[in-house]
């Protein structure tokens, strides 16, 4: 499906392939937005366990990524020009999915893996509707990564958000992150973090989850051998937050 210029994954748990056209009911919905190099298909496992718990799922490519790859897009030196092209198209997407039907405008989460979690972080520093976040292998601390992924300082000074903290709105978030990840350090995050917690309020806590030796890729592409555990992590933060549990 197309959403503009952006390609997206769509999952309803109450889809009838036998009758399209059936009028769907309204379910809580999650916004994912993958990582560098990879494309909106990379972890189907996360969409049929949200769909199995009655939560639907929108997944885009990022620019450059997927349905509209483009090599140069997907190099490290690119990185925040993607991310701040992906978060500008966020209120695009979320229209058109209202429009779709099917999906509460109003139990909406947004969330992302490594590029894609830095895309949802920087859109939720700025007035929105998301009621959640989840967030995975990802980083809140662009100056960490200033001459190691990241080589774009005017981006960087203009995107970090750790010197825009003052316009974050809490709502529940969960971070996941591997401690031995090779491309975003884990205490980077962990800055992010504490600087939410110092703003989070009881209905809206910041929880994080640390894995070791995963053996995935870097420790960083997804979670290895505890990639169940991290799902299921997933899957239940987000039925917590739409008041599902």
């Amino acid at each position: 499906m197309m959403f503009g210029e952006v390609p997206a994954l769509v999952v309803h748990p109450d889809f009838d392939h036998a009758d399209p056209t059936r009028l769907l009911p309204r379910v809580p919905w999650l916004l994912w937005m993958h990582g560098r190099t990879v494309s909106k298909e990379i972890d189907p496992g996360r969409f049929l366990r949200l769909v199995r718990e009655g939560i639907g799922s929108v997944a885009v490519d990022l620019p450059g990524h997927g349905e509209r790859s483009s090599p140069e897009l997907q190099t490290a030196p690119r990185a925040l020009e993607v991310v701040e092209r992906m978060a500008a198209e966020v209120d695009g997407i979320v229209d058109a999915v209202e429009a779709l039907g099917g999906f509460d405008p109003d139990q909406c989460a947004i969330g992302g893996m490594s590029a894609g979690g830095m895309a949802a972080v920087l859109r939720l520093f700025a007035p929105h509707r998301f009621c959640a976040a989840a967030l995975e292998s990802t980083v809140g601390d662009l100056d960490a990564l200033r001459g190691r992924e990241l080589d774009d300082p005017t981006r960087i000074d203009r995107l970090d958000p750790m010197r825009r903290l003052d316009q974050w709105r809490p709502i529940p978030t969960l971070v996941l992150h591997n401690k031995g990840d090779e491309w975003v350090p884990i205490q980077a995050q962990r800055r992010f973090v504490a600087a939410l917690r110092a703003r989070e309020t009881p209905s809206a806590r910041v929880e994080m989850h640390e894995f070791s030796e995963t053996g995935a890729p870097g420790e960083h592409a997804g979670f290895g051998r505890f990639g169940a555990e991290a799902k299921r992590l997933h899957t239940e933060f987000l039925a917590r937050s739409f008041g599902m549990h």
